[in-house]
């Protein structure tokens, strides 16, 4: 039996380009990529060197400030670069993949008579415990503390979103295995979301399910711990990603870390949007080029979606926890008089020369243009209109801003992620960097709270 949100706030933003149902294999990628930039707060430190030869599953570089924390090679193959920023700062770690795959065994495990400490012990040194993830400050989750609960999101609402039920199709085995673990590790209950019954979520045994509906952020995993169970100061609830629960539950079942994942090739300026099987960390020119997007046609790659993905160059990778690619057209022209004439083309919650609001099921084929230039906080109350979170958007923003710590706290910044205020910066008519400001927030109150 589920229990049903309603979400009433929030906003559909519905773009051409939605990837179709149809699943291929990207061309195999000759080279992949560990980036330490995908895992915030993490102080990388090398375990193999340039030269050294690595099975997929085995250790490439580990946590400074936690050991125990391994981060693994997606691939068998031979690390052949590691670019490095200023003051020796770890970029990137580049792998040649071999031709033929071998894994590490890091053997079968038994769920059913193994303790906590074991099911953590098996998760760290096998390289799956980056895909738990903790609030406060949406980091990796530190393993030494227990969480009140944990939390699924299986419904996207994100625009141009990999659809999850899709995705996860046929992996029932894995994801009961990876929800049976997660249960030894908390003495809460696992939340898991999901947008429809025929969901391969809704079938598991040992969660309580929540059936989600209403406009993005619906989906965002935010959005329920804040209608289930707020975070407050001192408690700590974990998430993982739904897709990431298939590599665990197959790491458990098969004793192998298969970076496998079905990635969504979506966009207005993809001429065959669909979804495509590849692995984390390879080459983004294996999917967008073949009958994806023309060789040098003017589009910015997003790895992730529109509202919160990282934006990626055409000879990038895909991002750790990403599973879709958007490529959309870069909006880097000026329109002439822009915002003097009636706009019938664009998404807006004002109703001020522009009329979305007349024909709320039309698809938009919007570009990256912004649409406007940075200036000073407006009260307008659009945010408020567009945030589904018992939290005070704009307050806790310029708090975040201004730096004062003990309003933070008060605000509700233990439950928040970046992710939360993509909506409110896509309506923002100030153009602040509303996930900037609270990443930068979260990275304070990790250094001066902890």
């Amino acid at each position: 039996m589920s229990n049903d949100i309603r979400i009433k706030k929030g906003l559909d933003i519905k773009l051409k380009g939605a990837a179709e149902p149809t699943l291929e294999k990207a061309v195999v990628s000759n080279f992949y990529t560990l980036r330490p930039e995908d895992f915030h707060s993490v102080i990388p430190k090398l375990i193999s060197k340039v030269g050294t030869v690595v099975k997929a599953g085995e250790p490439v570089f580990y946590d400074k400030s936690n050991e125990n924390v391994k981060f693994v090679s997606p691939v068998a193959g031979e690390i052949i670069e590691i670019a490095r920023g200023e003051k020796r700062k770890i970029l990137s770690i580049k792998i040649q993949a071999s031709k033929e795959q071998t894994y590490q065994d890091n053997g079968k495990f038994n769920l059913e008579t193994a303790t906590t400490d074991e099911v953590k012990s098996h998760l760290l040194a096998s390289g799956c415990w980056p895909f738990v993830k903790q609030r406060p400050y949406d980091v990796i989750a530190n393993p030494e503390k227990t969480p009140k609960a944990i939390f699924i999101s299986g419904y996207a609402s994100a625009p141009l979103a990999a659809n999850l039920d899709f995705t996860l199709k046929g992996k029932e085995a894995e994801l009961q295995a990876a929800v049976d673990a997660l249960a030894k590790l908390t003495e809460g209950k696992i939340h898991v979301g999901v947008g429809s019954s025929n969901s391969p979520l809704a079938g598991l045994s040992g969660v309580n399910l929540h059936k989600i509906s209403g406009p993005h952020p619906a989906g965002n995993v935010g959005t329920l711990i804040n209608r289930i169970d707020p975070v407050n100061k001192g408690e700590v609830v974990w998430t993982v990603a739904a897709q990431d629960l298939v590599i665990l539950g197959e790491l458990l079942l098969t004793g192998k870390f298969n970076a496998e994942r079905i990635v969504a090739l979506a966009g207005s300026s993809i001429e065959k949007p669909r979804y495509f099987t590849t692995k984390i960390g390879s080459e983004v020119a294996t999917m967008i080029y073949d009958k994806g997007v023309a060789q040098g046609a003017h589009v910015r790659i997003i790895s992730g979606n529109v509202l919160s993905g990282k934006q990626v160059k055409p000879d990038g990778y895909l991002d750790y926890y990403s599973n879709v690619i958007t490529v959309i057209p870069e909006g880097d022209d000026y329109e002439l008089f822009g915002w003097t004439k009636p706009v019938f083309n664009k998404i807006s919650t004002s109703r001020a020369l522009t009329f979305s609001w007349l024909n709320p099921k039309k698809s938009y084929d919007l570009d990256t243009n912004t649409n406007g230039e940075h200036r000073a906080f407006v009260v307008t109350g659009n945010y408020e209109e567009v945030f589904p979170l018992d939290i005070y958007p704009m307050q806790i923003l310029k708090a975040c801003m201004y730096k004062d710590l003990d309003e933070m706290e008060a605000l509700g910044m233990y439950e928040v992620a970046p992710e939360d205020f993509a909506l409110t910066e896509f309506v923002c008519v100030s153009k602040q960097p509303h996930q900037k400001i609270i990443r930068e927030g979260l990275d304070l109150m990790l250094k001066e709270i902890g």
